[in-house]
């Protein structure tokens, strides 16, 4: 398939639309009175995909929760890399699964909620490197049960 439309345009037009400045919101709060670090995609941004400024941004988030010792929730909700920037998408995949393995060598909990849609390269890389691992039950998820 062949792209129609350039990819800065295709940028200024998610955050246009979404008000978001890219596919990943996160945040440092509270659940049942204990802190938690939570990283959450937004499908309406280009499909939830992953480019390098999310994958950066879950990375940073990671490292904090590493830092401070607080748990980590990651909400999947994405069609899997920005295949617009090409093997530096591919990347952030790797990146942010390493960071997850930091986070389980440390033994910091990490809760992975896959949201319909959660597919492609999502669920083969970060999406199941939860400690405890969620899906809604409408979710395709490729996984062996």
């Amino acid at each position: 398939m062949r792209e129609h439309k350039k990819y800065p345009d295709r940028l200024k037009a998610a955050q246009e639309k979404t008000k978001l400045n890219d596919a990943v919101k996160t945040a440092i709060g509270k659940s049942l009175g204990r802190d938690m670090v939570i990283a959450a995609m937004d499908f309406a941004f280009i499909g939830g995909s992953m480019g390098s400024v999310v994958g950066e941004k879950i990375a940073r988030v990671i490292n904090y929760s590493i830092e401070q010792k607080i748990p980590f929730m990651m909400v999947s909700k994405s069609g899997g890399a920005r295949m617009m920037e090409a093997s530096l998408s591919l990347m952030q995949l790797v990146k942010t699964s390493a960071k997850l393995a930091q986070l389980a060598e440390a033994k910091i909990p990490c809760v992975s909620l896959c949201t319909d849609p959660t597919t492609g390269g999502t669920t083969a890389s970060y999406a199941m490197l939860g400690d405890i691992n969620i899906a809604e039950p409408s979710i395709n998820c490729f996984c062996r049960t």
